[in-house]
């Protein structure tokens, strides 16, 4: 599987714009072939900080989207922003999740409560 970050700080006059824009491109996207997920994020501490996760198939699923109007459209959108977006990307050949009933602390997880 293949993992898109995409990490965005928009303008503040131009985030609803750039809402709008990811609200009607993301539902698409998740059409494409090879397209396991892709979400949209907005930061609870910064609402002009955005993120695009998405999740691909293979590596050539994700470089088809790359070359995919869609994506262009999305990439026209950096007009948007108040600086380049980041862009990372990573191969999993493996991932699990947390077992029911091991401590957090077995796996490096500190409790952050108040």
């Amino acid at each position: 599987m293949i993992l898109a970050f995409i990490k965005m700080n928009v303008r503040p006059e131009k985030r609803k714009e750039l809402l709008q824009t990811f609200q009607s491109i993301v539902p698409q996207m998740r059409t494409e072939k090879g397209c396991v997920d892709s979400q949209f994020y907005q930061n609870a501490e910064d609402e002009n900080d955005v993120f695009l996760v998405e999740k691909w198939e293979t590596q050539k699923t994700l470089d088809d989207h790359l070359l995919s109007h869609r994506f262009k459209v999305l990439m026209g959108a950096v007009s948007l922003l108040s600086r380049p977006p980041e862009i990372t990307i990573h191969t999993v050949s493996q991932s699990s999740g947390l077992e029911p009933g091991i401590p957090t602390t077995q796996v490096g997880i500190q409790d952050l409560s108040i």
